[in-house]
């Protein structure tokens, strides 16, 4: 007993004598302020008020997902960064998700930092920790390294510029080292999972483009790799960084950002602003180090310009399950007549049923056969009853499952895999009297790359060889989908 109140007053008087520090570990100090962008709260201010209120975008794009902006001192791409800054609602933003690089520390995979405060000479931000839990511990790719951020610049720079141009909004810094394009896949569809239904998430995505010394060469070489960025090609993107035809430093945070603007329906990117250093310099002379800046935003969904209104989609799911619960209680279709002159085109469609969030059933028509919200009111009961994938769905369980709706667009032939746009176009494909389909949502799921998704496809899908695709004797069609269901609606 005597020893251990000796030991209880001995750590009493060190901790007396040494007092915990004012700030947790998790506050990051800023690393970047005097050198990247001044470290005077009023000159930064000011500064930053000057940028945003010379900056013409234009077009104005209020909703706005996804920016790609750059990451050099605010003398250099301050002006091209505004630009981007400028076109964001001051209340519309709650969580901020900002992809940056690393430059100083090596490290494998992608780091998310999971909880504290930055510090910026504007003030502190509080990091989403809610957030940033959803994605991690999910994938070993995935996962904190604190080195990460000790003299990154790259997140650093982008926080001045939030501060000033949102309100009430929380931050989730990631860094990504040496990533594999598995790696930049996971990290899309985790995001995917954590923004779920959410319109207050917006994404940073921070890079340069070109580096070298010749300021032609820069601009040919970021004409190209913006090209891949509107086709919105994140595989080609990542393996042109890869063989050094493209550059971009925080390459692989845009494959990523690509990919999850596919996975949740956007549409293209937009250029805002293009500069390099020597253009901003006025030094356009070769041997000249260069650096390219560009603004990129990704704002608009594609199902603005959708075929099925929200009405008709409300229909369409519920005629769904209408028809599986009328077929378990008395093993007869639902009579149905419609007058909706879109429900009655002839479109292929597919449903999907999911039971906490597993597969439980599949089944659809890649061209129609009758009017669609008889095709539906078919599929949904065959997707229920005649998957030989799974038992028979019960009448017990149909409460816990979640009825998802495909309609398919007519087929287009290609003569190009290449041309293939993952999360965008379904597959079919066809060599003789074997054929297989995919649906666009696949490649969504699995996070698979092109050759993956077309080599299961060919396996698993059509009984062929997994290479058969890259053969001069099979058929390729793709289309898309209008993907719709339930828990969305």
């Amino acid at each position: 007993m005597k020893y251990k109140l000796t030991v209880f007053i001995v750590f009493f008087l060190v901790a007396a004598y040494f007092p915990a520090p004012s700030y947790p570990a998790n506050i990051k100090e800023p690393s970047a302020a005097g050198t990247f962008y001044p470290d005077n709260p009023k000159e930064l201010s000011k500064m930053l008020d000057s940028l945003i209120s010379q900056a013409n975008p234009e077009k104005s794009y209020s909703d706005a997902f996804i920016l790609i902006v750059p990451h050099a001192g605010y003398g250099f791409s301050g002006k091209a960064a505004s630009a981007a800054y400028k076109l964001l609602k001051p209340n519309k933003y709650r969580t901020v998700v900002i992809i940056g690089t690393g430059h100083h520390y090596g490290f494998s995979g992608i780091s998310v930092y999971p909880e504290g405060k930055f510090i910026t000479p504007l003030g502190s931000i509080e990091v989403d920790r809610e957030f940033a839990r959803k994605l991690l511990n999910q994938e070993k790719d995935i996962y904190f390294q604190p080195l990460a951020y000790e003299k990154e610049h790259s997140v650093e720079v982008q926080l001045p510029f939030l501060q000033k141009s949102l309100k009430g909004f929380k931050i989730v810094p990631i860094v990504t080292g040496d990533c594999t394009l598995s790696a930049c896949n996971k990290l899309a569809l985790l995001l995917k999972e954590a923004i779920g239904s959410r319109k207050d998430v917006l994404i940073i995505v921070s890079t340069d483009l070109y580096h070298g010394y010749d300021f032609e060469e820069a601009e040919k070489t970021d004409n190209l790799t913006v090209s891949f960025i509107n086709n919105m090609d994140a595989e080609g993107l990542y393996y042109g960084l890869r063989d050094g035809k493209l550059q971009m430093c925080g390459g692989f945070g845009v494959v990523s950002a690509i990919s999850l603007s596919s996975y949740l329906g956007y549409d293209k990117p937009r250029l805002i602003e293009y500069t390099n250093s020597s253009k901003v310099t006025g030094k356009m002379i070769k041997g000249i180090w260069t650096v390219g800046y560009a603004s990129i935003v990704i704002d608009s969904k594609r199902e603005d310009n959708a075929m099925l209104s929200k009405e008709e989609r409300k229909k369409l799911l519920k005629i769904a399950r209408s028809s599986i619960e009328n077929y378990l209680k008395t093993g007869e279709r639902l009579p149905l007549t419609e007058t909706d002159p879109l429900l009655l085109e002839e479109l292929g469609a597919f449903v999907t049923l999911h039971k906490r969030g597993e597969l439980r059933g599949c089944i659809g028509n890649i061209i129609g056969r009758g009017p669609l919200y008889l095709t539906i009111r078919n599929m949904a009961i065959e997707s229920a009853t005649g998957d030989p994938r799974f038992s028979k769905v019960t009448l017990e369980e149909l409460k816990d499952i979640d009825i998802e709706i495909s309609v398919l667009s007519p087929m287009k032939k290609t003569d190009n895999p290449d041309d293939i746009r993952l999360g965008i176009d379904g597959v079919l494909i066809r060599k003789g009297f074997r054929s297989g389909v995919f649906l666009p949502q696949v490649a969504t799921e699995t996070g698979w790359s092109r050759d993956e998704f077309m080599s299961n496809l060919c396996a698993h899908k059509a009984g062929l060889a997994p290479e058969a695709w890259k053969g001069d004797d099979v058929e390729i069609y793709t289309f898309t989908a209008e993907v719709f269901s339930e828990k969305e609606l």
